[in-house]
């Protein structure tokens, strides 16, 4: 397991933001399910749920940000659990541009790539490697969504959610698989033992005049979008 606990330039977990979030929080302290538990509830409603400027961030660039999405959540996850002794991989995917549709539109959204690299951290609990996809979005982003959406039942895909049962999504933890993004998947990359490995192999999502295009003006469109929601009552 030795591999599943290093630190490497993305998961910084020796940085000390990182390390001061730790001693604030007492995870240490905390049964290894607790230890698990708090991390994953921390990453998933205290990072609010939205766009970074990039996928291979670091850790400690995340926390400075205060949100995240897919692949920038699951590498402070990551870095979290394996601060306290949590063995965890990654596992990366692509899947299709629909389930941003309504966050993302017009141009913008034909521009996109129609296949977006996504990923989830796998963390190794009780002799089980556990799939925890659910903690992209935070809790009150979820009730905004569900708000506007709250005849909808069966198969939902937009607005950063790709489900089978939208009135039951299962995005908590207690010793099981979590999913939230699921059903978009259309390529599996495999396992890797961090994300800086997938990163050097397959690249992040944009480069180039689109990869500027998206951090000055579409990310914040899509920012100030899930704010909208989120704020719904």
């Amino acid at each position: 397991m030795k591999q599943y606990l290093k630190s490497t330039k993305l998961l910084d977990y020796n940085n000390s933001r990182v390390q001061s979030l730790i001693q604030d929080k007492n995870w240490l302290s905390l049964a290894e399910k607790d230890r698990i538990l708090s991390i994953y509830n921390f990453v998933k409603d205290d990072i609010s749920f939205g766009y970074n400027k990039s996928d291979d961030l670091s850790a400690s660039e995340i926390l400075r940000d205060g949100y995240g999405q897919c692949n920038t959540k699951t590498i402070l996850f990551m870095t979290l659990l394996r601060a306290v002794n949590i063995p965890c991989r990654f596992h990366g995917f692509a899947i299709h541009k629909e389930l941003q549709k309504g966050l993302i539109n017009g141009v913008a959204y034909f521009l996109a790539p129609k296949e977006i690299i996504h990923s989830w951290a796998e963390v190794y609990y009780n002799g089980t490697w556990f799939e925890m996809e659910g903690l992209i979005l935070d809790s009150a982003y979820l009730k905004g969504l569900k708000s506007m959406f709250g005849n909808s039942s069966g198969d939902f895909c937009g607005y950063g959610v790709d489900v089978k049962n939208f009135q039951n999504i299962s995005n908590e933890w207690s010793e099981c698989n979590t999913y939230i993004q699921k059903e978009g998947i259309v390529k599996d990359f495999g396992v890797f033992d961090s994300p800086d490995v997938f990163y050097e192999k397959f690249g992040s999502n944009l480069s180039g005049i689109k990869k500027l295009v998206f951090t000055q003006v579409v990310r914040k469109i899509m920012n100030n979008n899930v704010y909208k929601i989120r704020t719904l009552r």
